[in-house]
C-alpha cells in the first residue's frame, strides 16, 4: 500500500507574506524604513545643520552619540527580550526614537542636538533588538534569511526618496522639518505589528538562559561601562590636538571601562576572533566599521570639496543602499559558504572604499563615488546579512537575545568608534574645503584597511 500523495509533497513554509507572517513583516518592514530614513536624512542635512548650529566641531561625535547610545539600549533589550519577551523593549524603543525626532526638530543649539541624537540612538537600540529576536521567535528558521533580505530591501526605498525628500523639506521648511516629518509614520507601524507583540511564547522561549550575560544588572553595569566608555573615548581623541595630557588620561581611562563592558557583553573569546560564534559576532562591528567609517563623510566631502547641494550628495548613499539591497538578495539564496560570502564581502567593500576616495581628490569628478558606494554597499549587503544569520543559527533559543544585543554592540560600537575617529581627523586637519578632502582620503585609508583584514578573519567564523 502506498501513502497518500498528499503526504509526499514536501512541505513548504509560507513566504514572509504568507497569512501567518504578514502583519509582522509589514509591520517591521516599516519600522525599519523609519529608521532608515531617518539615517539618510541625517547624513544628508548634517552639513546645513552643522553650518546653522555652528556645530561642525561635532559632525561626528552628532553621529557617535546615537550609536553610543544605541550601544546601551542594546545590551538592556536583549537581556529583557530573553528574561521578558521582546514587546516591552520593542515599544519602549519607537517612543524613545519619536522623543528623538522632536527633540532634534526642536533644537535651537548644538549641545542640545546632540542630546536628541543620543535619545534617538536609545530608541533605535532597544527597538532594533527587540526586532532581531522578533525575528527568531515568529518565523521559522528557513524563512529567517528571507527577513533579513527583506529587512537591507527596507534601506531602498528611503535611499532612494530620502536625500531627495530631506533636501527638498530642507530648502523648503527647514532642517527641523525633516525630523518631525517621521513622527507621525509611526502609528501604521505600530498597528501592523499588534499581532506579533501579543504573541505568546513558547515553553523553550521561555525559559531564560543562566548564563553570565542574562543577569540584568551585570549587564546593565557593562552595557553602561562600554556606552560611558566609549564615549569618554571619543570625546577625549577629539580633544587631543587642544588640551594633550589630560585628553590623553580620559583615553585611557575610557578605553579601560570600554575593555570592562565588552569582555562582560561579548560572548567568550569574542576579542581573541575563537572561531565560530565570537568571531561572527565581531565580524559584524569590522564591517560597520569600514562601511560607516565612510559613509558618513562622504555628503561631507561631496558638499564642502566638490560643491554638491544636499540632494546631489545624497545620490552616493542612495546607490549605495541599492547595492547593499542587490548584495543581501545574493546572501538569501546561499550559494556558498557563510565564511566565502562573508570575505567576498569584505573584498567589494575594500574596493569600494579605494574608489570612493578619489572622489576628493584634485581633478577628479565627484561622480566617481557613486560606483565606489554600488560596490561597497553590495560587499555590505552580501557580508552584514549573513553575519546576521549565522549567528541566529549559532544560538541558542535562550540566548537570542543576547547574542542580538552582542551583535548590535559591535555594529554600534565599530559604527561610533569609526565615525567618532573620522570627526577627529577632520578637526584635526581642519576646516577648510581642501583640509576637509585631505581627511576624507585619510579616513578612506583607514578604513580601506580595516576592510581588508576583515576579508582576512571570515574564515574563523568556520
Amino acid at each position: 500500500m502506498t501513502a497518500p500523495k498528499a503526504l509526499e509533497t514536501p512541505y513548504e513554509s509560507p513566504g514572509i507574506l504568507g497569512a501567518p507572517y504578514r502583519a509582522a513583516t509589514v509591520g517591521i518592514l516599516l519600522v525599519i524604513t523609519l529608521i532608515a530614513f531617518e539615517g539618510m536624512s541625517v547624513s544628508v542635512v548634517m552639513p546645513v545643520v552643522s553650518e546653522q548650529l555652528n556645530a561642525l566641531d561635532l559632525y561626528g561625535l552628532s553621529f557617535s552619540a546615537f550609536l553610543i547610545a544605541s550601544l546601551f539600549a542594546n545590551v538592556v533589550s536583549g537581556v529583557w527580550a530573553d528574561r521578558r519577551g521582546y514587546p516591552i523593549p520593542f515599544l519602549l524603543g519607537v517612543v524613545l526614537f519619536t522623543a528623538g525626532m522632536w527633540l532634534a526638530g526642536a533644537a535651537t543649539g548644538k549641545e542640545l542636538f546632540l542630546v536628541a541624537r543620543a535619545v534617538q540612538g536609545l530608541g533605535a537600540g532597544f527597538a532594533i533588538v527587540a526586532i532581531y529576536v522578533m525575528i527568531a521567535r515568529v518565523y521559522p528558521a528557513a524563512v529567517r534569511p528571507k527577513v533579513f533580505a527583506a529587512l537591507s530591501a527596507a534601506w531602498v526605498v528611503p535611499a532612494m526618496v530620502g536625500p531627495a525628500v530631506a533636501g527638498f523639506v530642507t530648502a523648503r521648511w527647514g532642517w527641523q522639518w525633516v525630523f518631525y516629518g517621521i513622527i507621525p509614520l509611526v502609528v501604521p507601524a505600530l498597528v501592523m505589528l499588534i499581532p506579533a507583540l501579543k504573541r505568546r511564547p513558547g515553553a523553550e522561549e521561555a525559559t531564560p538562559s543562566s548564563g553570565p550575560r542574562s543577569r540584568p544588572v551585570a549587564m546593565t553595569v557593562a552595557a553602561a561601562a562600554a556606552a560611558g566608555g566609549g564615549g569618554a573615548l571619543l570625546y577625549a581623541v577629539d580633544k587631543l590636538h587642544v588640551v594633550p595630557a589630560p585628553s590623553a588620561v580620559a583615553v585611557v581611562a575610557g578605553g579601560g571601562l570600554l575593555l570592562y563592558g565588552l569582555v562582560r557583553l561579548l560572548p567568550p573569546g569574542a576579542l581573541r576572533f575563537r572561531r565560530g560564534l565570537p568571531t561572527t559576532i565581531m565580524m559584524r562591528g569590522l564591517f560597520s566599521a569600514a562601511f560607516f567609517g565612510v559613509n558618513m563623510f562622504v555628503p561631507l566631502a561631496l558638499q564642502s570639496v566638490k560643491g554638491f547641494d544636499p540632494t546631489a550628495a545624497g545620490i552616493a548613499l542612495t546607490t549605495g543602499a541599492l547595492g547593499w539591497s542587490t548584495g543581501s538578495y545574493l546572501q538569501s539564496r546561499r550559494t556558498a559558504e557563510p565564511y566565502r560570502r562573508m570575505r567576498l564581502g569584505a573584498a567589494c567593500l575594500t574596493i569600494g572604499i579605494l574608489v570612493a576616495l578619489l572622489s576628493a581628490l584634485p581633478g577628479v569628478t565627484g561622480w566617481v563615488a557613486v560606483p565606489g558606494w554600488i560596490v561597497a554597499g553590495f560587499g555590505m549587503g552580501l557580508g552584514m546579512t549573513t553575519v546576521s544569520v549565522t549567528a541566529l543559527k549559532q544560538s541558542p533559543a535562550n540566548e537570542q537575545g543576547a547574542n542580538s544585543a552582542a551583535l548590535a554592540v559591535t555594529d554600534m560600537l565599530g559604527s561610533g568608534l569609526a565615525v567618532g575617529v573620522g570627526g577627529a581627523l577632520i578637526n584635526l586637519v581642519g576646516h577648510s574645503p581642501a583640509q576637509i578632502a585631505t581627511g576624507f582620503v585619510v579616513i578612506c585609508c583607514l578604513m580601506a584597511a580595516v576592510a581588508l583584514a576583515t576579508a582576512l578573519l571570515a574564515q574563523r567564523v568556520r
